[in-house]
């Protein structure tokens, strides 16, 4: 009982927060500043470190440890993912003042497909257990992939998910302000804003592949495992605009997050094997200090000639 109880205030709290955010913060259409968008990346990492507080006082040391270690994955994981939203609005021209309310809509998305995600992978822990040696394969395939730096695209056109929806409902050509649907000629049809958010729910099924079984690297307790990732994500709207602009500046990160890929597939594969079992408190430090090392390293060591002459062209244009 007690955990139904912890499973409802979480999701009160997430449903009320999400209120006051888009109902009375943000009512009105507007470009976020980059003020605004850093008050609200520290609400909303004050109250993620909070609820691990809460955490402990349900569960104890363990899961907490669990928790936190959990959220800063998927945290550092969602910063990567910050690059692909940016190319995104950049294709189809996205006015900035609308930017956030189609990521609200996006992230209460990613609630939905991530509860869903997470419960199929924790159903299938259960019954398979060899399956996280998958996992941890899986992991290991995309932190090298990632240490590779190729560049993303975005590719609208081949996306299966745009085409259906195409051939099943009428797409207008035009924005119509924030709308997703709007009507001309009597008839209702999708605008371009609505096409932007499907690209925007696909990408984060992307997004899951990598982030969900490194989560399950850390824990398999499904409260902890769907909380930080809800938590991790809830922010992702806020850390998008502050660090939009910043994001290139931070050209090691990938080779941290590829570490980060790296180690909690490899914990996966010799905890299933019995091998060895890393301590909770000690893959908390690992993940934190290599998401700390290749930011400092990012701001300490000089950008190549080659690199400064290619952001102040993109600045130029």
């Amino acid at each position: 009982m007690a955990d139904f109880a912890h499973w409802l205030e979480f999701f009160v709290v997430v449903i009320i927060l999400l209120g006051v955010d888009l109902l009375v913060f943000n009512k009105e259409a507007h470009e976020v500043t980059i003020k605004e968008s850093l008050g609200w990346t520290a609400f909303w990492i004050i109250i993620s470190l909070l609820f691990g507080g809460l955490v402990y006082y349900w569960y104890g040391y363990e899961l907490s440890m669990q928790y936190y270690a959990a959220y800063f994955v998927e945290k550092s994981l969602s910063m990567d993912n910050l690059f692909v939203f940016l190319l995104i609005f950049s294709y189809f021209k996205v006015d900035p003042k609308y930017q956030h309310r189609v990521l609200f809509w996006g992230i209460l998305g990613a609630i939905i497909l991530r509860f869903i995600f997470i419960f199929l992978g924790i159903t299938l822990i259960n019954k398979f257990e060899w399956i996280l040696y998958i996992f941890g394969a899986i992991l290991i395939f995309s932190a090298l992939k990632m240490l590779k730096n190729e560049d993303k695209e975005i590719h609208p056109d081949k996306n299966p998910v745009i085409k259906l929806f195409k051939k099943i409902f009428p797409v207008s050509n035009e924005y119509d302000g924030g709308k997703f649907f709007t009507r001309i000629g009597g008839k209702l049809m999708a605008t371009p804003m609505f096409i932007v958010l499907i690209v925007i729910e696909s990408s984060d099924v992307v997004f899951a592949i990598d982030s969900i079984p490194a989560i399950f690297g850390i824990s398999h307790n499904v409260f902890v495992v769907f909380t930080s990732n809800i938590m991790a994500i809830l922010g992702l709207r806020a850390l998008y605009f502050a660090l939009s602009a910043i994001m290139k500046y931070f050209r090691y990160l990938n080779y941290g997050l590829s570490a980060i890929l790296t180690f909690v597939g490899v914990k996966m594969i010799l905890a299933t094997s019995d091998i060895y079992h890393f301590p909770i408190n000690i893959s908390l430090i690992v993940i934190f200090g290599i998401l700390i090392i290749s930011i400092l390293l990012s701001i300490i060591i000089p950008e190549k000639k080659e690199e400064i002459k290619e952001i102040t062209d993109e600045a130029n244009n």
